[in-house]
């Protein structure tokens, strides 16, 4: 039996429910009738002949109206074997019939219809109503669908974010995963976006407005889930450019069995046999049942058919920045000279940069405040733009920035020299002078994501043939990354035309190439490989559009998980396809040898359906691991 839509599955779903329980009554009923009444059968035909008819509506119906729009399924041979039974008398037997193909219209249509509904709860979670704040700052609950961009709301504990924003006021942690698929709250303050659909768990904080309705990241994802499901594999075109042929045959075949063996029993038990419920049913229900599983996760995929290629794929490059790193310096090392203190050396730094914007004096000023040194307000603040900070520090005149900076100012020493010349590989390095007297230096590099090394260790032992690093930054940072996360092979100082190119280059040696990257930048590269995946797409509309996958959250092991799904949900369909195929072929056999009666067929018919159904929904269970185990 074949189920359009979700919609109408949903909605068909309730109706069937009835009608099965109802006209089952009657056809028990029936048998008891028989059973108490053996002399007067007339009450058990009328109550098998009822049952039957009730039973059997729904099914005539999806059969007409199938024919009604032009469309020849696998609904007309259930219909056709079910009035032949009628037909012939044996009311019973018509009502059995009917009742087990509606069961198998029933767990299509649930099943369906709860693959959807997994999806949809994962992307219908904002409220309502929200309480905005007026000019005066006082609430109001309006609905949601009044609020524009720019209005300020008030978001309590417990409440769900009605809309993206970003906080104004106030600090919280927030359960995201509907949204990142991360299991772990998040801590966010001032500044911070937060995305519609996610949970407030802690503080009351007031949020700014930034999009609204199918504009917001969920809307975006919503979009996104829903275009994958309609979509199709090729595998389901072929299916569906066939399956007009197939009911022709097989009314054929019983054609052919009925001149042959005059047996009514055998046509109908062939007609329901040969309806490929458990057939058709392969393909969509693993394909939606992996992309909940995915969704789960956050990692949407705009299309079925990039899940599918994403089991075929044999190189992944990835781009440095924001990908493969945080994309944030931290500070590696600190080389004070000989007689300073580490903790004084950063102190210098962190007071005289206390002031400034620059990622340095930000990494700066987090290392500080994480291991208690003291950091001191500065006077006579001045910034040279790209060379350092001149400031006064508790009376003491400091100076930090590049080493050739510091040389200009008339500070000559043999440690500054030397440290400039021979300092460590992979770091970028600020100098500090303390009334004129060098003092050492400050490592910083952008930091490694914790679960980058794991993510390509475990790509590696997927049989991905070639990793390979891409970035525009220098070549001895790339090759200290690339040997802190263990990649073979990288290119540095690469614009994004030079990206595209390796890319490209790559595809023409006859890889099946997947880029890698943040999704803003890297966009030409990620349309230029077979597949491209985002990272951190969440509150991103360029990272969502611009990728054939969207990662929600940073965590590089979603990669590996998805490949790791495509194989699975691949395999599973090839079990399907096995056993929607065995269950026909066999009971067609069967059914041609006289050796099953309708009744049986009917049962065949729903074993093979349910086996291929639950079978599929093994696969929602896919990334379990992932959902306990936070990134590092």
């Amino acid at each position: 039996m074949q189920v359009s839509s979700h919609a109408n599955s949903a909605a068909r779903s309730w109706p069937l429910m009835l009608a099965t329980l109802a006209g089952t009554a009657l056809v028990v009923n029936a048998f008891i009738a028989q059973w108490l009444y053996a002399a007067n059968p007339l009450a058990s035909e009328i109550s098998a002949f009822l049952g039957a008819l009730i039973l059997a509506i729904p099914i005539f119906w999806t059969a007409i109206r199938d024919l009604w729009k032009g469309y020849v399924y696998m609904n007309e041979l259930v219909a056709i074997a079910v009035l032949a039974a009628m037909a012939s008398g044996d009311y019973k037997t018509a009502g059995v019939i009917s009742f087990f193909m509606l069961i198998a219209l029933l767990i299509e249509t649930r099943s369906a219809a709860g693959a959807h509904q997994a999806i949809e709860q994962l992307i219908r979670m904002t409220p309502k109503t929200a309480r905005r704040l007026n000019a005066v700052g006082e609430e109001e609950e309006v609905s949601v669908d009044t609020l524009q961009v720019g209005d300020r709301l008030r978001v309590r504990p417990g409440d769900q974010v009605p809309t993206d924003g970003v906080i104004r006021k106030g600090g919280t942690t927030l359960n995201e995963a509907t949204i990142t698929g991360e299991s772990l709250p998040r801590d966010k303050t001032v500044g911070h976006d937060v995305f519609a659909g996610t949970q407030n768990l802690t503080g009351a904080i007031e949020i700014e407005i930034t999009r609204v309705g199918n504009d917001t990241t969920l809307g975006h994802v919503r979009e996104l889930i829903l275009a994958a499901e309609q979509s199709k594999l090729p595998i389901m075109r072929i299916i569906d450019r066939y399956a007009r042929y197939y009911t022709p045959v097989a009314l054929m075949l019983a054609a052919l069995v009925w001149f042959f063996t005059d047996d009514w029993n055998r046509v109908i038990a062939l007609l329901i046999i040969a309806c490929p419920c458990a057939f058709i049913l392969a393909t969509p229900t693993a394909m939606v049942a992996a992309l909940s599983a995915a969704a789960r996760l956050g990692v949407l995929v705009k299309n079925v058919q990039d899940l599918e290629a994403a089991g075929h794929i044999d190189m992944i490059v990835l781009d440095k920045t924001g990908t493969l790193t945080t994309g944030e310096l931290g500070v590696t090392q600190l080389a004070p000279r000989p007689g300073i203190q580490s903790s004084d050396l950063l102190r210098w730094a962190a007071s005289a940069e206390r002031h400034s914007n620059h990622p340095a004096a930000l990494a700066l000023q987090r290392l500080a405040s994480e291991t208690g040194v003291a950091v001191q307000e500065p006077t006579e603040f001045r910034e040279e733009a790209g060379q350092g900070v001149s400031t006064v520090v508790d009376g003491h005149t400091v100076l930090s920035g590049r080493a050739t900076w510091l040389q200009t100012t008339g500070i000559d020493d043999k440690h500054l020299t030397h440290d400039y010349t021979e300092r460590a590989r992979g770091v970028s390095a600020i100098f500090i002078a303390v009334d004129g007297v060098y003092q050492g230096w400050i490592g910083l590099a952008d930091q490694v994501r914790p679960e980058s090394a794991e993510s390509l260790e475990a790509l590696t032992k997927l049989g991905i043939g070639r990793l390979a690093m891409v970035t525009g930054d220098r070549q001895s940072v790339a090759e200290s990354v690339a040997h802190t996360i263990h990649c073979p092979e990288f290119k540095a100082e690469c614009l994004p035309h030079e990206k595209v190119a390796f890319v490209e280059a790559a595809h023409q040696e006859g890889y099946r190439v997947v880029f890698v990257g943040d999704g803003v930048n890297d966009a030409p590269a990620l349309a230029a490989g077979d597949m491209g995946i985002a990272m951190g797409a969440a509150g991103s509309d360029v990272a969502i559009h611009s990728a054939t996958v969207a990662l929600m959250n940073n965590d590089l092991r979603r990669i590996p998980f998805l490949i790791e799904l495509s194989r699975a949900a691949r395999l599973v369909i090839h079990q399907n396809i096995a056993i929607g195929g065995l269950f026909i072929m066999g009971g067609l056999v069967l059914t041609g040898l006289g050796l099953l009666a309708p009744i049986a067929a009917a049962i065949i018919h729903n074993a093979g359906s349910m086996i291929v159904v639950f079978n599929s929904a093994r696969l929602i269970r896919q990334g379990e691991d992932l959902e306990e185990q936070p990134a590092g």
